[in-house]
């Protein structure tokens, strides 16, 4: 018997975070397989690249997801926009391979980034780097975690001192070195970027104006569920599955650091050129 609404919302979101643990796990397995072969590759619009391994994965996610749960929308970097996904309460919102430039290059730090979103908000959502063996799951309300051991964010209370994990142009800046941040690794992945920050091994991770739901709604749930904040530079929550799915600048940091952190930072964010996925 077909599964009905009112069957997908009384499922509990244990399921659908397993889902998406089993899922992203094999779509890193397929990208793996991608991984350092001659590739066909081409630009989008925006300059950003893409390659067969992302159309591959993208479709392989949409094919176990959408076929676990069909009563569900879909949102994807690599697959055309459909606005019907507006009409779905539950939506899953992927990146098939987040950091195509580090998967290209031979980078380590791209991930596999799945998230089911509800009314807005990620409510589960897993973050997967193939080459460092981390997953990184989260359920609302349910706490977060890297390859099964609980994280939290860093009890990091001031910026000085503080590690900060960004673009270059950020990170290297005189006025951030002398507010006293030090920088952390630079990463490709903005959702790896943002997971550092939910495993506390990066006290703060920033990014310009530009990023998409994509980029962003797993981490974001790691973020909230370790104890940490993401926001935009007016200090509000994110808000997903809308008509538009880009961001402006945002800042991810405990919730005792994210003001100071938005004080010293918001002019530069906000001065600084936008590019996607920065």
């Amino acid at each position: 018997m077909p599964e009905t609404d009112q069957d997908t919302y009384d499922r509990p979101l244990s399921a659908d975070v397993e889902l998406l643990e089993t899922t992203a796990r094999q779509a890193g397995a397929l990208a793996m397989s991608y991984f350092g072969q001659g590739l066909e590759t081409w630009f989008k619009g925006n300059k950003s690249p893409v390659s067969e391994a992302d159309i591959a994965v993208d479709r392989f996610l949409a094919d176990r997801l959408l076929g676990a749960r069909p009563n569900y929308g879909w949102l994807s970097e690599e697959t055309a926009d459909n606005k019907e996904r507006l009409n779905f309460r539950r939506v899953f919102i992927v990146d098939p391979i987040d950091g195509t430039r580090a998967f290209l290059a031979g980078g380590d730090e791209w991930t596999v980034s799945v998230a089911v979103v509800e009314d807005g908000r990620p409510v589960a959502g897993c973050v997967y780097c193939p080459r460092r063996e981390e997953m990184f799951v989260a359920q609302r309300g349910g706490g977060a975690s890297l390859n099964g051991n609980k994280i939290q964010v860093s009890g990091q209370r001031t910026v000085e001192g503080a590690t900060l994990s960004g673009p270059h142009s950020i990170v290297s800046n005189i006025d951030v070195i002398a507010a006293g941040f030090e920088k952390a690794e630079i990463f490709r992945s903005l959702a790896y970027r943002l997971v550092t920050v939910a495993a506390g091994s990066s006290d703060v991770g920033v990014a310009r104006g530009g990023p998409s739901d994509w980029d962003l709604a797993a981490a974001d749930l790691l973020v909230h569920e370790a104890g940490g904040m993401l926001t935009d530079l007016s200090g509000n929550e994110l808000i997903y599955n809308r008509v538009r799915t880009g961001h402006s600048a945002l800042i991810a940091a405990s919730s005792e650091l994210i003001g100071p952190v938005r004080t010293v930072l918001a002019d530069l964010l906000q001065t600084s050129p936008a590019r996607r996925k920065t």
